[in-house]
Parts: C-alpha cells; structure tokens; sequence
C-alpha cells in the first residue's frame, strides 16, 4: 500500500466520526472561523479538503463552489450535505499536491483546517496559488503553532503519537508557506494562545 493509500483509507475511516469531532474543535478552539473564511469569497471558489462539508452552510449565495478532498468517503457525506442544503457544488477526488486544474482557474482558494494534514503542505500552497487567477484570493484557517512556550512543547509531544498515527501537525505555519511564494497577506488574525490563525493573501500575477 503506497502512503497515498494509507492516508486515502484514514480519511475514508475517519469520515464517520469527523463531524462530531470537529463539532467540539469548532466549539471550543475555532470559534466562528467557518464563518470568517468562508464569507471572504467570491467568484468561482475551490475548497482543497473539503471534507465532509463542514463549510457549505456557511458560503455566500453567490458563488460558485468547486470542493475538492483525498477521501470518497468524505465526498459522500459531503454530496449529501449539499444536495440537503439545496446548494450546488462540483466535487472531485484528488490530492492537493496535483489539482487536478488548470492554472488560474479560480477566484477564491480557500482550506480550512486542512494543511495540518496534508502530507507536503508546502506543495499543496503552490498548488492553490496555481490555479488562483491573478488578483484572486487565498483564505487559510489552521491550528497552528502557540505563540506559548510551554503549548508549543505539549503540542511537541503530541506530534509524537499524532504524525505517525494520523499524519496530524500541530506546530506548522501556512503563514510562512504564504510568504515564501511572495504573495501579499492582506488580512490576518491568530488567537487561543496563537493556535488559530487565519489569513487572507491575494496573488498579484
């Protein structure tokens, strides 16, 4: 089995239970970052790891969505979250290191709480700010690395069982991926001890 298969089959696993996980994280730690995120797009807009769909009650009515996720079995519940919400949306299966879309295909890229899993994050932001047109926006949300000394060494520890079991990160910065692709953030924000962040860049050409 190739990692991209093992991962695959977590996520397919790891679907029944995710809503209500999240439900806590969201509750407790993320706050209304759904929200935040999502009603900063516009245009065409594609979700890499859209999961189970968390976010789609939470876009404009005006857009039109394209989500993209690793797991068919998060795709399923994801459809049938859409089809519920009466809200259009293309879905595909695929990874984030190869979109599968042309270069500058969209308005809006957005992740939520996604990079802390993908396995080469850093190739996954190329891939999104790939296929942003020039001027588009790339909205982020993750938990991130504490500005806390001390919740930076629990987080440490914590990636000892999490990164081999689930290839979960807690101590990863899209920010910095952001910076080193040279687009301008024009909006940011990080809090609960610096273990959220979320920001807003634009791609300029």
């Amino acid at each position: 089995m190739t990692k991209a298969e093992r991962w695959r089959r977590y996520w397919d696993r790891k679907s029944t239970t995710y809503d209500a996980e999240m439900g806590v994280w969201d509750r407790r730690l993320f706050g209304d970052s759904r929200e935040w995120a999502c009603g900063r797009a516009a245009g065409e807009v594609l979700e890499v790891a859209v999961g189970t769909g968390l976010n789609l009650p939470c876009y404009p009515a005006g857009v039109t969505l394209t989500g993209l996720d690793l797991s068919e079995g998060m795709l399923a519940i994801a459809r049938d979250r859409a089809a519920r919400l009466g809200r259009p949306v293309t879905f595909r299966q695929g990874s984030a290191h190869d979109l599968p879309f042309a270069e500058a295909s969209f308005d809006t890229v957005l992740c939520t709480f996604g990079l802390c899993a993908i396995p080469d994050p850093a190739a996954a932001v190329g891939e999104m700010v790939r296929v942003l047109r020039p001027g588009g926006r790339l909205i982020l949300v993750d938990h991130v690395t504490s500005s806390s000394r001390v919740v930076r060494g629990l987080q440490w520890l914590l990636e000892l069982a999490s990164v081999p079991l689930a290839g979960e990160h807690f101590r990863r910065r899209p920010l910095k991926l952001v910076e080193a692709r040279g687009l301008p953030v024009e909006q940011r924000e990080r809090f609960k001890l610096g273990l959220v962040e979320r920001l807003v860049a634009r791609r300029i050409s």
